[in-house]
């Protein structure tokens, strides 16, 4: 008989199990557990095997399992790739979906920091969001070897149902064209609220996306909206950017990637960003003339804290909302950096109030001292205002002390 594997073990192996199905055609179900939390766990992760199995219609096999210290969703998991690599395409067996992950999300919220966790790790999943991200992004695409692309489908739903992670917006970064397209039918069911959509090039690739989610959606009967994030990461995207950020009304920002760009264009990509400016701009620009959120790229040495400070100072400053993180680390120096200054706060305040006192008063015009204050204007001082008193910078009631 042939064996079937899936996912990881050895000495240095943690939050993981490794699982062998061997299909018979007779005998019942042989299961083999070799764990280090046998003694406690071990009776359950016994039963959780027979479960599923029985789920997926599985009468006859072998089952060994090395666990090193994996939780359900992950043991879930690996016996449901296991099997899938044996040819067979049985019923799923979906974990309990947890209160906490049933939470939603609104089309303009904060989208400071977006944390990548590759999609094959669950070890990265399980604390990930005790470190505050505005977003968490399990990732099928780059960070997932093509050899394990069916695994991580299966960990990333599984976690989607099981992971408790602390309001941080649920995001999924498919892979390109049709093997992305499945992706959506593994992950849509189980409340995403945004996807990010790879090296896009023209605004077809969104709107694709976007048909399959309304039918997935549809499917099941889930009346809920799905966000979109494309990533530009060519000359070419760059150049359709403005398409691109308009081709759905359920795209919520535009983010770039300058790994792939830089490449693109024929150089190296640098920490002063020359090469790269053209794009960034283009990007801000072409999302605040959609109406959504320009979101910055990566910063990738993540031993350079002051490196990543400046970077996200320069983005601040070209328009940008957000900006990606690899690493947990990062995630503090970033809000930190696109907090409102001082100076900033206290200009958003004083026309705030303007606006307000000129609405009250039922005028068309609002001005401060001798300037005239345009709707621009306004809904950026809103903005500012907005993220002080979410972060804590200032009272709700700051307009009694203003």
């Amino acid at each position: 008989m042939t064996t079937y594997t899936a996912g990881r073990r050895g000495d240095r192996v943690r939050s993981e199990c490794f699982v062998s199905y061997e299909p018979k055609d007779s005998g019942g179900l042989t299961i083999a557990l070799k764990s280090r939390v046998d003694k406690l766990y071990g009776e359950s992760i016994r039963a959780l095997v027979t479960d599923a199995l029985a789920v997926m219609k599985i009468e006859h096999a072998n089952i060994e399992i090395e666990d090193a210290g994996a939780l359900p969703f992950v043991i879930a998991a690996r016996i449901e790739t296991a099997v899938r690599r044996s040819g067979l395409n049985p019923p799923p067996y979906l974990p309990e979906m947890k209160e906490y992950s049933r939470y939603g999300t609104t089309p303009d919220r904060f989208r400071r920091s977006r944390l990548y966790l590759p999609g094959n790790e669950p070890k990265f999943f399980i604390n990930a969001g005790l470190h505050s991200p505005d977003g968490l992004i399990l990732d099928l695409e780059d960070s997932v070897a093509h050899s394990e692309k069916d695994a991580a489908r299966a960990i990333v739903r599984n976690a989607l149902r099981q992971v408790n992670f602390y309001g941080a917006e649920r995001m999924v970064r498919i892979n390109q064209g049709e093997r992305g397209l499945e992706d959506l039918e593994w992950i849509i069911p189980h409340n995403v609220h945004v996807v990010l959509i790879p090296k896009v090039e023209s605004p077809d690739q969104v709107i694709a996306v976007d048909k399959k989610i309304q039918v997935i959606l549809k499917e099941h009967n889930i009346d809920q909206t799905v966000y979109l994030m494309p990533i530009i990461e060519s000359a070419l995207g760059g150049i359709k950017a403005y398409e691109i950020a308009t081709a759905s009304q359920n795209i919520v920002s535009l983010a770039l990637g300058l790994e792939d760009y830089t490449a693109d264009i024929g150089t190296q990509r640098t920490l002063e960003g020359k090469e790269s400016f053209w794009l960034r701009s283009v990007i801000v620009n072409a999302a605040r003339a959609a109406g959504i959120q320009p979101i910055d790229t990566v910063f990738s040495d993540v031993s350079d804290m002051e490196g990543l400070k400046e970077s996200v100072y320069e983005a601040k400053g070209l328009g940008f909302d957000g900006k990606g993180c690899i690493h947990p680390r990062q995630i503090k120096v970033v809000h930190e950096a696109f907090a409102p200054a001082a100076k900033e706060i206290d200009k958003a305040q004083k026309i705030v109030t303007a606006f307000e006192k000129a609405e009250a008063q039922g005028l068309g015009v609002v001005s401060l001292g001798s300037k005239m204050i345009d709707p621009p204007v306004v809904k950026r001082a809103m903005k500012t205002v907005t993220m002080a008193e979410t972060l804590g910078i200032i009272k709700p009631d700051w307009r009694e002390e203003v």
